[in-house]
């Protein structure tokens, strides 16, 4: 929530940029500052004694566990395989981090994890590193896509928006030079998640149309944490701004039908939004996408196996570059202790990292990739 809050906010902000009427200027202001009020509720409930590091573990548990959510229930297969796709990544950066957690404060993982999430790798970090041009994405149809699909679009932006902007802004508050690389490395690759999941939306979408989604989603996933949410206390903060957010749904639907002339019942084209976004075991789900789909990589907009890629893709060239002075996170792992080490060597692992060096290597060199 404290992603979709401020990505609200953000784009609040860049409506009242593009629009000289002042009417929606000041609804839009008059939101925003709610909203505003509503992200800094949500940020300040985490512990005052909680380091970077273990916020950054809980980061990357959500992205996990509500990524998995969101792909399970997606009812777009190119959405959803993009999910699938993003999920592998950001269940290894769970576990690059939880090394980095071992070497820096000698703190346990599970203690964070409480066992609800594995923290072992998934695609390893030493292949996210991907030019800009493999990170296009196709758009859904806004006057065809299922209203599901519509707002888990919005949640996932907003939850890897958020993640990128705390690394970002908190990176640089580490001594050790590790620490500060391992952020900026993994940033860079949140950065590519944010482009891609963002491309996802249809850009024929108005600005009033947009605005009004966005306040649906947020109305949509406080009333989800409302529904599992065990302390009284934090529970009436949800279901309070629930009702906040109703109430600027329907601020924007009465935008968007005195400017534009349309009924908001023709963007939603729904009674509900089902099903509700949990939290829930996700083990048995991340494992299968893992055994099924650790070597698939982004070409041409869709995705092929690692030995399908021809030699002239793009990320091959940008990968030599990059990773050629060292991998953070690589260098982070063999620093934890043997046990969290250990889980870097699985075979399927290994097997992934040996394969793309040496069709990276192939490729600089000159050499031809084997027949298929």
């Amino acid at each position: 929530m404290n992603g979709i809050e401020n990505a609200s906010v953000l784009m609040s902000h860049a409506i009242e940029r593009m629009t000289v009427d002042p009417e929606i200027k000041r609804q839009m202001a008059a939101m925003r500052r709610a909203d505003s009020m509503q992200q800094q509720t949500i940020n300040w409930l985490n512990p005052a004694n909680q380091t970077i590091i273990e916020t950054t573990l809980g980061y990357e548990q959500v992205a996990v566990d509500l990524t998995a959510n969101l792909a399970r229930n997606e009812p777009d297969p190119y959405v959803k395989q993009t999910l699938d796709f993003a999920l592998l990544e950001d269940f290894d950066h769970l576990y690059r981090y939880s090394c980095l957690y071992d070497y820096m404060e000698q703190g346990d993982p599970e203690l964070i994890v409480q066992g609800n999430t594995e923290v072992k790798p998934g695609r390893p970090t030493v292949g996210h590193h991907r030019h800009p041009d493999d990170t296009m994405r196709k758009h859904y149809d806004k006057d065809t896509a299922d209203i599901k699909t519509k707002m888990n679009y919005l949640t996932i932006v907003a939850g890897e928006q958020q993640t990128e902007l705390y690394y970002k802004s908190h990176g640089f508050m580490y001594s050790d030079e590790l620490a500060r690389q391992i952020y900026s490395e993994i940033a860079d690759v949140e950065e590519e998640h944010v482009t891609q999941y963002g491309l996802l939306g249809d850009p024929r979408e108005t600005m009033l149309e947009k605005s009004a989604l966005m306040q649906l989603c947020e109305a949509y996933i406080y009333f989800s944490c409302a529904q599992t949410e065990t302390d009284p206390r934090i529970k009436s903060i949800w279901e309070n701004f629930a009702k906040m957010e109703i109430s600027h749904f329907e601020g924007c639907a009465r935008l968007l039908e005195k400017y534009e002339g349309r009924d908001i019942r023709d963007v939603v084209r729904a009674d509900v939004i089902e099903p509700l976004v949990v939290f829930e075991p996700n083990k048995d789900y991340v494992n299968k996408v893992i055994d099924e789909q650790l070597d698939l990589m982004p070409s041409g907009m869709e995705y092929k196996r690692l030995s399908e890629l021809a030699d002239t893709w793009s990320s091959f060239k940008f990968q030599w570059k990059v990773n050629r002075a060292g991998v953070p996170s690589e260098e982070t792992t063999i620093k934890a202790r043997d046990e969290l080490v250990q889980r870097d060597q699985a075979k399927n692992i290994q097997e992934f990292k040996s394969q793309l060096a040496k069709r990276t290597e192939d490729v600089m060199a000159g050499r031809p990739a084997p027949p298929m």
